[in-house]
């Protein structure tokens, strides 16, 4: 402890600020792969067994409106790191093979400002972003090992003890429950008891089809979401061993929905609507359900508020620490979403604007048909609704679904299933013009490059 006070005190002085800025500061970022809402236990589903991430949610705030302002995994995650759309940040689309989409060279990441203030960074298994100049975690460990809880809880403890006596912002990246080449890669797994789930007790959500194959990729879905779950409890686990949980945030989300047809790469709230987490010792109270309209893009300015470091002035989202009493402040009242592409071949851009009653949404190369991820398309899920010639996709027609007009606006609360697109109806000109405009000025302000649609067409 002496070390540790010892060098905050240095470190404090070197940065000019008061030592206590720095005491007691650290960060535990913890991303879900293709996590949706409506798949964990503390957000109402009683089938599902997630007891860790339940009492996560008992010892810190739970938001019930929080949005990924993307639903695809590099995007999503350039974003977090960066408080930046995905247009603003350049993280359009994965980052991996031939897809190769990176983050500009010049924006700001969340190990960068807290590893020039002195933070020890590092993340355990999927980072999924570069470059690795604007993303430079001291330590990159476990680069696969995103489905097995004992491996993860083992790099957890590996860079706690790298990290010593400085404060420390680690991001754990399960790739759970994202799917794998086939299934959800439900194995054996060392000191990992696994949770099987019968395909009859399954729910399925609104925007699929009640068929066996559905159910049994739930029930598989399921079976990753628990071992998620599991590898949650262990890194929480290990800060708590380590004596460090009583100084550290932890933060619990998803990149964006579940991996099924209707909700992955779409703005719709499948997609984008997800679990946010919070535990931050000191601030606020525990069993707090906060239903305040909350971005992703806050979750940056959230830790750098944490860590006493100033945000840089790109970042428009705010830190939800003053919330984590349940406070509800009456200007949260929009969130925004920015959709490039996910695969390379899948140009789709989209833009959103959500508030408690509206979603509109513009589809900006609308003429096209939307294109399906890989993984989706080859699953038994699509590949029944090819086979059988459905025109449904759940309660949503499939021709919708695929050929879009420019606007989509739906009535959240009367119509959460967004179903029937209102646009076009003469009673709603206002409201799509009024949201347009607020829409067209959160471009201006993250400075969108596809505003030149709006100016030409």
């Amino acid at each position: 402890m002496i070390r540790r006070l010892s060098y905050l005190a240095m470190l404090a002085a070197v940065l000019g600020i008061a030592p206590s800025v720095l005491a007691a500061k650290n960060v535990v970022l913890l991303i879900a792969d293709d996590l949706g809402i409506e798949q964990v236990g503390c957000y109402g589903n009683p089938i599902i067994r997630t007891p860790n991430l339940d009492a996560l949610a008992k010892s810190g705030a739970r938001f019930t409106q929080a949005f990924s302002s993307v639903a695809s995994c590099s995007p999503s995650r350039g974003s977090l790191l960066t408080g930046l759309p995905t247009h603003q940040c350049g993280q359009y689309g994965l980052a991996h093979a031939a897809h190769h989409s990176q983050s500009f060279d010049n924006v700001a990441s969340l190990p960068g400002l807290l590893g020039k203030a002195g933070y020890a960074t590092g993340v355990i298994a999927k980072l999924h972003v570069g470059p690795k100049a604007v993303y430079p975690f001291d330590a990159e460990l476990g680069p696969g090992a995103g489905r097995n809880p004992t491996a993860i809880e083992r790099f957890t403890k590996q860079f706690l003890q790298q990290a010593g006596d400085k404060p420390f912002f680690l991001l754990v990246g399960y790739t759970d429950p994202h799917r794998d080449a086939k299934g959800f890669a439900n194995k054996d797994y060392p000191d990992a008891q696994p949770i099987v789930y019968d395909p009859k007790e399954v729910i399925v959500p609104a925007h699929l089809p009640d068929r066996p194959e559905v159910r049994q990729e739930l029930a598989e879905y399921y079976q990753s979401v628990s071992r998620l779950d599991d590898g949650v409890g262990r890194v929480l686990k290990a800060i708590q061993s380590a004596g460090k949980a009583d100084e550290t945030l932890v933060i619990f989300l998803s990149d964006n929905g579940i991996p099924f047809p209707g909700a992955k790469t779409t703005l719709y709230d499948a997609g984008v609507h997800l679990p946010l987490l919070i535990r931050a010792p000191g601030k606020g109270k525990p069993e707090v359900v906060n239903p305040s309209l909350v971005s992703f893009l806050d979750v940056a300015p959230t830790i750098l508020d944490w860590a006493g470091v100033p945000a840089p002035k790109a970042m428009l989202g705010k830190s939800l620490l003053p919330l984590l009493d349940g406070s509800a402040p009456a200007d949260r009242t929009a969130v925004y979403g920015s959709h490039q592409y996910h695969e390379v071949t899948m140009y789709y851009p989209m833009r959103m604007i959500r508030t408690r009653k509206f979603k509109l949404l513009v589809n900006l190369a609308h003429p096209l048909e939307y294109p399906s991820a890989g993984d989706l398309f080859d699953s038994p899920t699509w590949q029944g609704i090819l086979e059988r010639k459905d025109t449904q996709l759940g309660r949503r027609s499939l021709a919708t679904f695929l050929h879009r007009p420019m606007l989509e606006l739906y009535d959240v609360q009367a119509d959460p299933n967004e179903l029937k697109n209102l646009a076009a109806d003469p009673a709603y000109a206002s409201t799509v013009q009024e949201l347009r405009a607020q829409l067209r000025e959160w471009q201006k302000l993250t400075k969108d490059p596809w505003l030149v649609k709006d100016r030409h067409e």
